[in-house]
């Protein structure tokens, strides 16, 4: 199983920046990417941004410019630092680790960080 922990949520005035952590940890064999989820009230869940070992980057439109991913693989952790947030940044964000196994992929959930951003 893994376990996978975000951190660094909170309230923050539009226009002000939020740095988001993801830790993962316990049966870790070949992590493939490492990703923000976001979900607001009433909608879907969204991907924010995406991160692989190699570090290649994959960004939602509505946050290009703005969000930029990072990881450190040796600590199995990935961080999104966001700047400039807006009111329609409000959603609990959430970290997926995938990885593969035995030619199977698994997907692995964190429980959500809430993100509030006041105009």
């Amino acid at each position: 199983q893994v376990h996978v922990v975000e951190s660094g949520g909170g309230l923050v005035q539009a226009g002000g920046s939020l740095r988001l952590s993801c830790a993962a940890s316990g049966s870790i064999f070949s992590i493939n990417a490492m990703g923000w989820y976001r979900q607001a009230p009433g909608k879907q869940r969204e991907l924010v941004a995406d991160i692989t070992p190699g570090g290649r980057t994959t960004y939602a439109d509505s946050v290009k410019g703005r969000f930029t991913s990072s990881a450190d693989n040796v600590k199995n952790t990935v961080y999104l630092q966001m700047n400039s947030l807006k009111p329609e940044d409000t959603a609990v964000y959430y970290c997926k680790v995938s990885q593969v196994v035995a030619g199977g992929r698994y997907d692995y959930w964190g429980q959500g960080t809430q993100v509030t951003v006041s105009s």
